[in-house]
């Protein structure tokens, strides 16, 4: 880990910043001065535990590569995803503690080896404050993540999604594989493809299928059990 400033490192590190956060380059300059100061480039393996609940934030992570799964576990060990970030994300957990400066409220731990830049909080603040794309990532995020958050809400309180997605890829699947789209399967079953999707990495994650571009391949399917919270 170390600071980037006038060196190569920066210089290297800023041409791939932009390229996975593209609405930074019509910044006025200030945000890419900032970061060229403060920023600290981190390379992380997969596993890495990056937040545990009640942490305190100091620092954003930018992603540059891999990813993290955020989720909230309960006392006797349950957990539920509440969304994964990935290239070109940040966590908007980790935003919304920093600007109302409380804990985390969540775990975040790497689901594969990756990259991020890591900006102070302070730094953070100002650029919130000062830059309008910065302002405009941040709040374009939180709307997204609020409406996946509403989606696993719904999922959890009113239906068993789970349940008849399992039912559905042993019914529809030839030989072990199917082929759809996440959205084709989510009008099937009348539910959305964000809960479509958060349910078949549940099930990737736990070694039960394996999915590629619109096939998904059936490993494992035994009975039907909850897949959100685990």
């Amino acid at each position: 880990m170390g600071t980037l400033g006038q060196g190569a490192v920066f210089r290297e590190i800023k041409d791939r910043f932009l390229e996975c956060f593209p609405v930074f380059r019509e910044d006025s300059g200030a945000l890419l001065e900032e970061f060229g100061q403060v920023a600290q480039y981190v390379a992380f393996p997969g596993n890495k535990t990056i937040y545990v609940e009640g942490d305190v934030c100091s620092h954003i992570a930018f992603l540059l590569s891999g990813g993290i799964r955020v989720f909230k576990a309960g006392e006797t060990g349950r957990e539920i995803t509440l969304y994964e970030i990935g290239r070109g994300d940040t966590c908007i957990l980790n935003a919304s503690s920093i600007m109302c400066n409380r804990p985390y409220p969540a775990h975040a731990v790497a689901t594969e080896p990756g990259e991020f830049l890591l900006l102070p909080a302070p730094a953070f603040q100002r650029l919130l404050h000062r830059s309008p794309r910065m302002q405009d990532f941040i709040f374009g995020l939180l709307s997204e993540r609020l409406s996946a958050v509403m989606a696993l809400v719904e999922e959890v309180a009113f239906g068993r999604m789970d349940e008849r997605l399992e039912d559905y890829l042993r019914e529809r699947s030839r030989n072990r594989i199917l082929q759809a789209t996440h959205q084709a399967i989510a009008n099937d079953l009348g539910s959305s493809r964000e809960v479509v999707s958060r349910l078949l990495k549940e099930l990737e994650r736990k070694g039960k299928i394996s999915l590629s571009r619109n096939r998904i391949e059936i490993k494992v399917l035994s009975g039907p059990h909850r897949l959100s919270v685990t």
